[in-house]
Order: structure tokens, then sequence, then C-alpha cells
């Protein structure tokens, strides 16, 4: 009997974020490929007879592929076992879980995703930053820092910068210069606040808050880098009001009331 391969989203860092079912799915695994992202604390709940596979990925160094990965899910699936892909933030979100289901969807593998909570809204949220807001948000988007370096999606940054009010980016710490040009060469005024929140969710999480045209120094000065989320729009101004988490590392920008 083939077992089935469970697709968890663990959350942003913070492991009490996990949902209950996802918790669930480690509880009964008998296997977990886990990435680096994922709290360890989370593996505790595993079963001591799990086996437990890393498949931590670095920038610039994969520590396994993913067409490995997408192996042994299908192997250990085959043998009758139940695995469990225990991803940090969402599986759907830039985490590969579409790839892994459609492998698992050809190899005739049963399969269930399991949501996370994605660093976008997590991350956000503990520096006192909310992607929408009556007044200031009614849309927002999620992409990639990959995206800065191509040159075939220039196009799509004149639509971030003119059609949505918050842009949330994962892994672009090393591609900041690049995205602050993209979007003040589209139009984005240069006084758009923004912020990185660097570990979000965990003890040590910090923001460093800024514009456009004067973050790049501050994440200098402040030596920050990745993992970190790069948060852009006016909710930004909301962090010095109702941030309740971290210490902060910002300069004065106006409360925006209402």
């Amino acid at each position: 009997m083939t077992g089935t391969v469970y697709l968890v989203g663990a959350g942003p860092g913070d492991p009490e974020l996990i949902t209950v079912k996802g918790l669930r799915c480690i509880e009964n695994a008998d296997v977990i490929l886990y990435d680096r992202l994922v709290n360890p604390e989370l593996l505790q709940h595993a079963n001591k007879e799990a086996h437990l596979v890393y498949c931590g990925k670095l920038p610039h160094y994969h520590t396994m592929k993913q067409e490995t990965i997408n192996h042994f899910l299908v192997k250990y699936a085959k043998k009758g076992l139940n695995v469990v892909r225990l991803k940090g933030g969402d599986p759907f979100v830039f985490g590969r879980g579409g790839e892994e289901a459609e492998e698992c969807a050809k190899n005739d593998v049963p399969f269930e995703v399991v949501p996370g909570i994605t660093a976008g809204i997590a991350a956000s949220a503990y520096a006192g930053i909310p992607v929408t807001h009556r007044t200031l948000s009614k849309s927002f988007a999620f992409i990639t820092g990959h995206q800065a370096g191509d040159a075939g999606a220039e196009h799509q940054w004149g639509h971030l910068a003119k059609a949505v009010d918050t842009i949330c980016i994962y892994m672009g710490v090393s591609q900041l210069p690049a995205i602050v040009s993209h979007l003040i060469n589209n139009g984005k005024a240069p006084t758009t606040p923004i912020a990185l929140v660097h570990w979000g969710t965990l003890p040590d999480q910090r923001t460093v808050v800024g514009t456009l045209e004067t973050i790049e120094e501050r994440v200098k000065e402040a030596n920050i880098s990745n993992p970190s989320m790069i948060v852009i729009g006016e909710v930004v101004r909301l962090h010095k009001k109702i941030n309740w988490f971290d210490e902060e590392i910002a300069p004065h920008l106006p409360v925006v009331h209402g």
C-alpha cells in the first residue's frame, strides 16, 4: 500500500505559529524531509522512530537538489510510509510545493497540502505592519527578490509600482539596490516607506525602516542580511505606532492616523 505525502507549512519561524493539523502530521510521520528555515523545535514533536532528512538550502548552495527531494517523496511513499515535507512558511508560496505535488500526482502518490502562515504576512505583522489597511492599502503583492535581476520582468515592475499598494518581497536583500531602482524608475516616489524585517517572528527579530532613497544605507548600517522580508508601502508608517514585538532600528517616519 502506498503511503501519503503531506506538504506541510511550518510557519514563519515561531514554532507556536504552526497549524494544529501541521503539528499532527509531524507527530504521525514516518519520514520528515525538512528545510533550513524550519524551527528545530518542531522536530521534537516527531516520533522517535521517524526518519529525519535535511533538505536545507543556502544562497548559492543547495544541500539537496529539488529533483532529489521529489524522488525521495515518491520513494518513501511507495514503501507505504507517511511522508511529511516540512517547509518554512507556506508550501505553495515560493516553497516549490506545487512542483512536489505535481511529482506525487505523476507517480500516483496520494498527497495533502497543509497550508502554513507565510512570512510575507507574519513577519510584517510581528513588525507592526499590516499588509492591508482600510485607508492605506487595499491590495498587496508577494514577489521574490530573484525577479529584480530578471530583465524580462521589467514590465512587471511598472505594474507593481503603479497598481499595488503594499509589496512584500521574499529573498530580496541581495537585490535591494535593483529593487529600489526598479520601483523609482517605474514611478514609485523616492519617499515611499520601506521596511526590512530580519528573522521575523523569532526572538532576535530586527526591523529596519526607511524610504526607498534611504533604505540601502540603513540596511548597511544595521548589517541586515537574509532571511529578511522586505515590505514597501504606506502601511510601513504604522510600524512606529503599532510595533508590538521587536526593538526597532528605525528613523522617525510620520505616524499615520485613521
